[in-house]
């Protein structure tokens, strides 16, 4: 018996040994193999094919990127379940997209629901939703002191490319706390795996720091190798690519497509002296630096992330025409002017006019258009297929970046704009000639943020709140409103969602009530006999106890307290929020931008009656650097995020507009706020903004109430305010889920696409 039970430890041991060796580890014999390689998809020439019933024939990729955010969850929780895989997968084929784009490893449930999706798809005779999968790069390593060599970065890269080669295959098991996803991946979902795209959207720093300290470094691999003039970082791609090329058609017999994500930063182009010092626009990476051998049958294509909005180098280049060499000089000064042309020339890389021609920027609508020459000049330089991997537009109120030639802005652009901005951009990427697209993205994410209000909000609880300043959450076709089943209140004027406990104040004929909920504060103004067109209502704020006035000297307005804004509603064009100058953010931040002066050293009073305009940052400064005195002067560009959009809010009203802040209706009118513009940098444990000029800077401070009144044209008496509770929600967030205009715009416009092709 003793003897048994040694004998089964021993196999037992050694079974769990060859479980971790194999599916942890991914250790395996090679037994060798008779030299044949499965593959499905490959490229031809410019072109991508498909084997559909044993012949070859090109295929489009119409793709889908997809995030990993839930509201309430972050990127690095994997919260989306099973479940909820299967039915966005289906609404993805639906919209007439044929692939999605995973950006890195996730949580099992992902894998083992496309899966599923496909088994069934396939057993109904139906076509099957295909995957392009990334290989991520830590943000830390990317922009941390490591050159691309080090083993943080390096020898990382080929690990995670070794085991989502596995995973796809179905040979892995990951826990929690690797950094991705986790789980027992056991479905071999590489039958519909296109390719995979290495690497992310690389920084400047990394790319000349790899090439500084690796100066003549090359490689030669079985299946990739680097041409003469590749630099080394792009033969780090390269070594990258190679091995994960070898390990599958070793391991597994199988190849598939193979690029290296890309974006205008880091393009293959030179440009003028001054586009190049206004975008640090100093690196490139080429991929037709790194060659094939024969060995590799399946074949590479270019991945490029490219938005209408930015950086759009071919605008600057425009914009730059007027001013002469000299001017550049003058503005640069000498050195740097030199030292940019220097390193132009050290580049080596052919200026991006080579590849264009003044037809190439009018577009099949004939307006002028960057975005389509800039992919035109793309798709002539490269001799492989070229896939636009991201492109997309925001419907965030907020706006971080502006399109000059087209309107596809970054931001404050409406679900049916948003629409028929995806639809342009996509006939953009197809006139060019590219071999695909995978637009940005599937669904919005509230923990995201953006460069021109990272600053005004708490970064550790983004995800518990809906930002509608924050235009970066708002690139998805499917977005998620507060509430469980519908929102506490939609601005279309309806009142019947409104109730006596939600009354805040009445006097003077006038009541005002007030709710709010994970995306906005709600206002319901009702008084008789209001006129619109005539009447204009007051609505002051006190929200911090720190500062304020009870005196606003633009409108003549006094309060019983000391106030922080005022909301005027003055008709359908004019109405906005107001907020007194010691509270502005912009000056706060950007003073020196925006106001050419150093608010710290004579900051506002704190009792200032000054009620500003409530703006946004767009741009840091201009293009020709200007000085005076021999200091040079910053000029930025803003626009005015606190004026309110009139317009019916309701997702279900045929004239729904998504960026409606209030509407009249009978006696009253209904109001919206984004928190962020009341100046909340986390809503959800009701923290807004301290003193500023106490912190010199933002710093945040919890409240339990704030004081709003209310007044009809200029009072003679000051304008009485009452309390409010303040509660917040903390971590537990409602929601529910709703396709957006801009979904059935885009499935109609693919249907009809097809159709047409069709016949």
């Amino acid at each position: 018996m003793k003897k048994f039970i040694i004998i089964f430890s021993i196999l037992v041991v050694g079974a769990f040994v060859l479980y971790q060796a194999y599916y942890r580890l991914g250790l395996y014999i090679d037994w060798g193999d008779d030299g044949t390689v499965e593959l499905f998809v490959r490229t031809e020439g410019k072109d991508i094919v498909l084997e559909q019933d044993g012949e070859w024939a090109p295929f489009e990729i119409r793709g889908v990127d997809m995030g990993v955010g839930l509201p309430g969850e972050w990127a690095t929780d994997y919260a989306i379940d099973h479940e909820t895989y299967l039915r966005w997968f289906g609404l993805i084929q639906e919209l007439g997209a044929n692939t999605i784009r995973v950006y890195t490893i996730l949580h099992d449930d992902f894998y083992n629901a496309f899966y599923e999706y496909n088994t069934d798809r396939e057993q109904q005779g139906l076509t099957p939703l295909y995957l392009l999968h990334g290989v991520w790069v830590n943000d830390y390593v990317h922009n941390s002191h490591r050159d691309g060599y080090d083993d943080d970065f390096r020898q990382t890269l080929l690990d995670d490319c070794r085991t989502l080669c596995d995973i796809l295959h179905g040979n892995r098991t990951l826990s929690l706390g690797y950094g991705v996803g986790s789980g027992s991946y056991r479905r071999d979902v590489s039958p519909w795996v296109l390719g995979y795209i290495i690497g992310v959207e690389w920084e400047t720093s990394i790319v000349t720091y790899t090439n500084q300290l690796n100066e003549g470094r090359q490689y030669n691999g079985d299946y990739l190798y680097t041409s003469p003039d590749a630099s080394p970082f792009e033969a780090l791609l390269c070594e990258v690519g190679d091995r994960l090329i070898e390990y599958e058609t070793e391991r597994y017999g199988q190849q598939r497509l193979i690029a290296f994500s890309n974006w205008p930063t880091t393009d293959p182009f030179s440009y003028n002296v001054l586009t190049t010092d206004y975008r640090y626009k100093l690196e490139t990476v080429d991929v037709e630096q790194i060659l094939a051998t024969d060995a590799f049958w399946a074949g590479q294509f270019a991945s490029y992330h490219v938005y209408a909005y930015f950086p759009d180098y071919l605008q600057l280049l425009d914009e730059s025409a007027e001013y002469d060499e000299e001017d550049v000089r003058t503005a640069l000064g000498t050195v740097v002017y030199q030292r940019y042309l220097d390193h132009i020339e050290q580049m080596d890389a052919p200026f991006i006019g080579e590849y264009l021609t003044e037809e190439d920027y009018v577009d099949s609508q004939g307006r002028y258009n960057t975005y389509v020459a800039y992919l035109r000049a793309l798709n002539r330089y490269h001799t492989i297929p070229v896939v636009i991997s991201e492109y997309g537009v925001t419907t965030g109120r907020g706006m971080a970046q502006v399109d000059e030639n087209t309107g596809r802005n970054q931001g404050h652009m409406s679900e049916q704009e948003q629409g028929q901005a995806l639809i342009d951009c996509y006939q953009d990427i197809m006139d060019a000639g590219c071999a695909g697209s995978c637009l940005f993205s599937w669904q919005d994410e509230w923990f995201k943020r953006t460069w021109n209000t990272i600053h005004a909000v708490d970064l550790d609880n983004t995800a518990y709140w809906s930002d509608a300043q924050t235009n970066e959450q708002f690139f998805g076709l499917l977005t998620f409103d507060p509430g469980e089943t519908e929102s506490v209140c939609y601005v279309d004027g309806d009142f019947s969602e409104w109730t006596e406990e939600d009354l805040v104040i009445a006097h003077d004929g006038m009541e005002l009530s007030m709710k709010y909920d994970e995306k906005y504060l709600y206002l319901l103004v009702h008084k008789e006999d209001f006129e619109p067109e005539h009447d204009i209502l007051y609505i002051p704020f006190d929200t911090t106890p720190k500062t304020g006035s009870t005196y606003c000297q633009s409108h003549d307005l006094t309060f019983e307290r000391a106030c922080d804004f005022v909301l005027v509603i003055d008709g359908q064009e004019d109405s906005r929020l107001l907020v007194q100058e010691r509270y502005e953010v912009l000056l706060a931040m950007y003073g020196t931008t925006y106001y050419t002066r150093d608010p710290y050293l004579n900051p506002p009073d704190a009792d200032t009656s000054v009620f500003k305009r409530i703006y946004m940052p767009l741009i840091l400064s201009d293009l020709l650097p200007r000085s005076q005195y021999g200091v040079q002067i910053p000029v930025g560009e803003k626009y005015e995020t606190g004026i309110l959009r009139y317009g019916n809010g309701n997702p279900q009203s045929e004239d729904f507009d998504s960026l409606a802040d209030f509407m009249f209706a009978g006696n009253g009118v209904e109001i919206r706020i984004p928190w962020q513009l009341l100046n909340f940098s986390n809503p959800s444990e009701m923290m807004i903004h301290d003193d500023y000029y106490e912190h010199y800077g933002i710093e945040n401070l919890q409240i339990d109430e704030m004081y709003v009144g209310l007044s009809c044209g200029e009072s003679e008496y000051r304008i009485p305010m009452a309390a409010v509770e303040l509660e917040g929600w903390g971590k537990t967030v409602t929601y529910h889920e709703r396709l957006k205009e801009s979904y059935a715009m885009l499935k109609q416009y693919w249907a009809q696409a097809d159709a047409d092709r069709q016949r």
